[in-house]
């Protein structure tokens, strides 16, 4: 298939994607909880185990969150110019049921050792740190991973640094080079594509009210990536914006099945295709064909609305 001009011009995998119009619903990584340790200084390819952090404490922290169904990611702050004495630590539980945040600041990165892995994600935080009382953004800017994510997510980082304070980090590779700006929002595990200053601005805004901000959202990190797209098509149906006013309730074989917290069930089908033409899913890799996610039905299981229903956002 010939490309247009206009895509041939697109010299970066992040350029490209956008030119060829790819779908971002169904592409965040899936995580049901956030394990995020400032570590400053240089990244390298793979940020936990190549940076100043020993690294085997880095593999050993990753494989026991993995083992769990978590994701361990260095982050580090754009106004902070000199190492602290003591690292913040940011630890989140993505699931509406028990979702949550939970910040401390510690001396020793072999503390987190300590952690209850399959507690986390049972959602679980066994009095860890304190509440944090703001929602946070991680911009990744993982430059050695991709040069798409430092020049880009750098810079959006950076913009949002004055206003933000330490509600937005730098964080090492997320998922989605390609789609970058790229970002997730701690505590929900929503995840975005694509970001400028003002639709993370509106981000943040519709987390600090309890909403999700629909536009430029990729999903939520706590479903399969199919039914990350099945919850963003329901909700945009609905005009559905309160966080936790939808779960995916059963995910199999294309057939997601999504309630309400009013009582409601849907069946919502979603078909993968591999979509061309085939580009690199990152800067320097061999061209690929990306699986995009789409909704191709919506059915109403259940009306048993419930008295005094939640309000939409």
């Amino acid at each position: 298939m010939c490309l247009s001009g206009a895509v041939r011009d697109a010299e970066t995998c992040a350029g490209l994607s956008e030119a060829l119009a790819e779908p971002l619903p169904g592409t965040a990584a899936v995580a049901r909880g956030w394990l995020c340790l400032e570590q400053p200084g240089p990244w390298g390819r793979n940020a936990v185990a190549e940076s100043r952090l020993d690294p085997e404490l880095g593999q050993e922290l990753t494989a026991r969150a993995e083992a769990h169904g978590l994701r361990v990611q260095l982050i580090r702050h754009p106004a902070r110019k000199t190492p602290q004495p003591r690292r913040r630590v940011l630890l989140a539980n993505t699931h509406p049921r028990h979702c949550w945040l939970r910040a401390a600041d510690v001396e020793d990165p072999a503390e987190l050792l300590d952690l209850d892995f399959a507690g986390i994600a049972a959602g679980e935080h066994g009095g860890f740190g304190h509440p944090a009382t703001e929602p946070v953004l991680l911009v990744c800017t993982n430059g050695r991973r991709d040069q798409c994510c430092a020049l880009r997510g750098r810079a959006l980082a950076g913009a949002l640094s004055d206003q933000y304070g330490e509600q937005v980090w730098e964080t090492s590779h997320t998922g989605g080079h390609r789609f970058a700006p790229a970002a997730v929002l701690l505590p929900t595990g929503y995840t975005y594509g694509r970001l400028g200053v003002p639709e993370a601005q509106a981000v943040l805004s519709a987390a600090l009210a309890g909403k999700v901000a629909l536009e430029h959202c990729r999903g939520r990190s706590t479903w399969s990536q199919p039914a990350q797209a099945a919850e963003l098509a329901l909700r945009e149906q609905l005009s559905e914006h309160l966080v936790d006013a939808v779960v995916v309730e059963d995910d199999e074989d294309g057939a997601v099945r999504v309630g309400h917290q009013d009582g409601r069930r849907w069946l919502v089908e979603v078909r993968q295709d591999e979509l061309d033409p085939p580009r690199p899913n990152s800067c320097g890799k061999e061209p690929a064909r990306p699986v995009a996610r789409t909704v191709t039905g919506i059915s109403l299981l259940r009306t048993d609305r419930r008295e005094n229903p939640p309000q939409r956002g």
